[in-house]
C-alpha cells in the first residue's frame, strides 16, 4: 500500500510537470512569436521553449519581457500601455517639427530627426564645461552640492563605499541638514560592486535614497537585466553633470590613487538644457517611487555658445530613440565619424551604417580599450572587428589606464556624451541618457584630444584578427554569441 501510494504520489508530479510544460510553453512561444521585433531573438526564445519546456518559458519570464510599467507619464500624455507587450514598440509614435519652424543648416536632417524621436528641442545658450577623471569632476560636483541652497537631485549606477563615496555622502547628508531637499536614485544591482551598501548609510543620515530595480518578487520586478545606468547630478535646477563617470576611487588615474583607475569623462552643463536634465531625473524618479514630477518654473539665462538636447533612452516609452539618434547622425556625416568606447558590439544596422559611411568617403575612427575591464566583452568585440576593418575602418587600442569614455563625434561639429555604451545592454535594456552637443570650439578641442589619444594607440590590423589561433578564434566567437546578454 505505501509503494503504491508513493507511486501515485510520483505519478501526479510527472502528470503536473507536463501539464505546466504543456500550458508554460505554448504561451512563452506565442508571446515571443507575436512581440519580439528582432526574429533571431524570438527564434532562439522559441527554440529554448522548445526543447526545456519548463526551464525555457521559466528563463523567458524572467528575461525576455519587459516588465517596465510606469505609475504615470512624465512628459506628455500617451496611450496606457498594455503590460509585457508594448514594450516591443517603443511606445507612442514620434512627433514632427510643424512646418512653420524652419531649420536651415548642414545638420538641420539629424537636428529634425533628434526632434522627430525625442520630442525636444534643441536650446540655445548652454555652458559646457568638460571634466577629466575623477581629479576634476568630482571636486566641481562636490562644490555644487556644498553651495546647493534649494534641490539636490543624484542619480547614479554604481555608488562606492570608499573615500570618493564617502565624501559624497557627507556633502549629501549636510545639504539635507541645511535644508536642501537632496534625493538619490541608485541602482539595485550597481551599489552590488561595494560593500557595506552606501543606500543605508544615506538612509541613516536622512538622505531620501531609493533603490532601482531592487530584486523581488511581484508585479513591480522591472527584470535583472534591466537597469538604471544614468549618471546625473542637478543642483538647484541650475547646474547639471552628467556623462558616463559613476561615484568611486575608480575614477582617480594619477599614479598609486587606486589600483584599477578607469579614466574617463564627465560634463558640466549651465543654461536652458538644465531644464531637460531634470525631467531626465523625474522621469526616473516618478519610476522608482511614483510621486507625480515638479514643476520648478526656473528660468535659465543664457550663458554659453553651445546648442543642446537631452535624449533619455530606456525599454519603455523611450525605447530604441538613442539607437536612432545615432544611426541619423552617421547618415549625416559628411567627413569623419570619432567613437570613443569601452565596449563595442553595435547592431548588424549600426555596423552596416558605418560601413556605409567609410564607402561614401567618410573617415570612420574607432578607439577601444587595449585590456578591457570585461575580459569576455573584449574578446566578443574582437570577433566582429574585422567587419569594419575590411571596410577600410580604423580601429586601435588605446593603452592603459583602462578607458570608460563614451564620446561620438561627427565632422567637428556634432558631440553626443552620456552613459550609454555601443552595445546591446545599454541599447536595449538599460535605462540611458545622453546629451547632444553643437558646438565646433567644444567638438574641435575634443576631436584633437581624441587624435592625441589615437597617437598614442595601437592600429588594429585585419592580418593581425585573421592571424589569431583556432583556439582564440574559438573562443572569441563563442564569446560573441551571447552578445546580447553581456
Amino acid at each position: 500500500m505505501t509503494a503504491l501510494s508513493e507511486f501515485s504520489g510520483l505519478d501526479l508530479v510527472v502528470n503536473a510537470l507536463i501539464a505546466l510544460a504543456l500550458i508554460a510553453a505554448p504561451v512563452a512561444i506565442w508571446h515571443a512569436l507575436l512581440y519580439k521585433r528582432d526574429p533571431r531573438a524570438a527564434m532562439g526564445w522559441i527554440s529554448v521553449c522548445l526543447l526545456f519546456p519548463i526551464v525555457g518559458p521559466a528563463l523567458y519570464f524572467l528575461f525576455g519581457i519587459n516588465r517596465v510599467h510606469h505609475r504615470a507619464q512624465l512628459w506628455k500624455d500617451g496611450p496606457y500601455q498594455r503590460r509585457f507587450i508594448d514594450f516591443e514598440r517603443g511606445g507612442v509614435p514620434v512627433s514632427d517639427i510643424p512646418c512653420s519652424k524652419r531649420i536651415d543648416g548642414d545638420f538641420a536632417p539629424l537636428i529634425r530627426a533628434t526632434y522627430a524621436l525625442t520630442g525636444l528641442p534643441l536650446l540655445a545658450g548652454n555652458q559646457v564645461t568638460v571634466l577629466r577623471n575623477g581629479e576634476n569632476a568630482y571636486p566641481a560636483m562636490l562644490n555644487a552640492i556644498n553651495a546647493a541652497t534649494n534641490n539636490v537631485d543624484l542619480s547614479t549606477y554604481i555608488f562606492e563605499n570608499n573615500h570618493s563615496g564617502q565624501a559624497f555622502t557627507e556633502a549629501l547628508s549636510a545639504a539635507v541638514n541645511r535644508g536642501v531637499a537632496v534625493r538619490v536614485i541608485v541602482d539595485a544591482m550597481g551599489e552590488w560592486y561595494s560593500w557595506p551598501r552606501v543606500s543605508r548609510r544615506l538612509r541613516r543620515l536622512g538622505v531620501h535614497v531609493e533603490r532601482f530595480g531592487p530584486p523581488r518578487l511581484g508585479s513591480q520586478l522591472p527584470g535583472l537585466n534591466l537597469r538604471n545606468h544614468r549618471k546625473l547630478l542637478v543642483v538647484d535646477d541650475k547646474t547639471s553633470f552628467t556623462g558616463g563617470m559613476n561615484i568611486g576611487d575608480r575614477h582617480f588615474v594619477k599614479q598609486g590613487s587606486t589600483r584599477h583607475p578607469t579614466a574617463d569623462i564627465h560634463f558640466k552643463f549651465e543654461g536652458p538644457v538644465v531644464a531637460q536634465l531634470a525631467m531626465g531625473f523625474e522621469q526616473t524618479w516618478q519610476q522608482v517611487t511614483g510621486e507625480v514630477s515638479k514643476n520648478t518654473g526656473v528660468e535659465h539665462a543664457v550663458c554659453g555658445e553651445s546648442r543642446c538636447r537631452v535624449i533619455v533612452d530606456g525599454p519603455d516609452l523611450n525605447l530604441d530613440k538613442l539607437s536612432n539618434v545615432l544611426l541619423a547622425a552617421i547618415a549625416q556625416a559628411k567627413i569623419s565619424i570619432r567613437i570613443m568606447t569601452p565596449y563595442f558590439l553595435p547592431s548588424r544596422e549600426m555596423l552596416a551604417a558605418l560601413q556605409t559611411a567609410a564607402l561614401r568617403g567618410v573617415a570612420v575612427t574607432l578607439v577601444l580599450p587595449e585590456k578591457n575591464n570585461l575580459v569576455y566583452v573584449h574578446w566578443a568585440m574582437r570577433n566582429m572587428l574585422w567587419e569594419l576593418l575590411y571596410y577600410n575602418i580604423s580601429v586601435a587600442y588605446q593603452p592603459p589606464p583602462f578607458n570608460h569614455s563614451k564620446v561620438f563625434m561627427v565632422d567637428t561639429e556634432y558631440l553626443l556624451i552620456g552613459s550609454a555604451n555601443l552595445d546591446p545592454r545599454s541599447l536595449r535594456l538599460n535605462y540611458e541618457l545622453s546629451v547632444e552637443i553643437y558646438d565646433s570650439v567644444i567638438t574641435r578641442k575634443m576631436e584633437a584630444e581624441f587624435d592625441h589619444q589615437l597617437a598614442s594607440s595601437t592600429r588594429l590590423s585585419l592580418a593581425e584578427l585573421d592571424g589569431r589561433s583556432f583556439l582564440t578564434r574559438s573562443r572569441d566567437a563563442l564569446c560573441w554569441l551571447f552578445s546580447p546578454y553581456l
